[in-house]
């Protein structure tokens, strides 16, 4: 299956991005903590350039504390500031304007030099399709401006949403890139939610899930699934998990579709437990190097 969606509003948006970007001091680039590269979008350095940018690994409740841990010293190893939140918590949101702050220092120093009065951080804010964006936002600025949804593609324009004092945001659509060029990067996007289901075969982002919670969280599979051995077949875990959750048609045999609606939900909602999809291990190559 080839996984592409990308929606004329996001074409639009991402000319939008690249003409405000002059208005900001910098970027917050918000990532999937479960997949903080499958969810970057390649074309943000291209747009993005060298504006300052603080990435936001959101979601971090549902993600491998460990990996993320580790993902938070991969950024910092490339010179690049990252934080791990939970917006829908409001988890590290006071970290957000502190570690801007820290980041635009020398900028707002050389400012008041000049005797310019202090302003609020100008920040624009991007990220991939449901990646929690408005939420973010809401939480920050302690009401509800922005509209959410578990659904991709809620925020359709741009606006501008002051959070005290401090911080005043620029909220852009999110942005997916025109082609995955690694369909696996498409299907870590599917399974966490970041594609609507409608344009999808929920049979093969199944097959994927449960290909890599066998090789990546074998006990957490066992453990929901209630299996001693992970069998060879993928038909045979798909009749075992059907029968176990329930999903069978008329005359008792497993309904296959709905039994990969229900692994997917049980991705989403951690009913396996926190999961990591991106792996900071795999951004080497075997000499170290990226």
């Amino acid at each position: 299956m080839t996984i592409q969606w990308f929606p004329g509003h996001m074409a639009k948006a991402r000319r939008e991005v690249s003409e405000k970007l002059k208005l900001v001091d910098i970027v917050f680039e918000l990532v999937d903590a479960r997949i903080p590269i499958s969810s970057a979008n390649p074309m943000l350095d291209e747009i993005v350039q060298q504006k300052p940018r603080l990435t936001l690994l959101n979601k971090a409740d549902m993600a491998d504390s460990i990996q993320t841990k580790q993902w938070i010293d991969y950024y910092a190893e490339k010179g690049q500031s990252a934080l791990a939140i939970n917006s829908h918590a409001g988890t590290g949101m006071n970290d957000i304007v502190r570690e801007a702050q820290h980041i635009l220092k020398s900028k707002f120093d050389r400012m008041r030099a000049k005797g310019m009065k202090p302003r609020a951080i100008r920040a624009m804010i991007i990220g991939i399709p449901n990646v929690g964006k408005s939420t973010l936002i809401n939480r920050l600025a302690g009401k509800n401006i922005a509209k959410t949804g578990n659904t991709p593609g809620v925020t359709k324009s741009q606006q501008w949403i002051k959070v005290g004092k401090q911080l005043e945001l620029l909220d852009t659509p999110g942005i997916l890139w025109p082609k995955f060029d690694d369909q696996i990067v498409g299907y870590k996007l599917a399974l966490t939610g970041a594609i609507k289901d409608t344009i999808l075969n929920l049979q093969d982002i199944a097959v994927f899930a449960l290909r890599f919670l066998e090789e990546h969280y074998p006990q957490q599979f066992k453990d929901r699934y209630q299996i001693e051995k992970i069998p060879d077949e993928l038909v045979d875990i798909f009749n075992h998990i059907g029968k176990l959750r329930g999903c069978l048609m008329a005359g008792g045999e497993v309904n296959y579709d709905k039994t990969a609606e229900t692994i997917i939900r049980d991705v989403r909602s951690l009913k396996l437990g926190r999961l990591t999809l991106d792996f900071p291990q795999d951004m080497h190559d075997d000499n170290g190097e990226e």
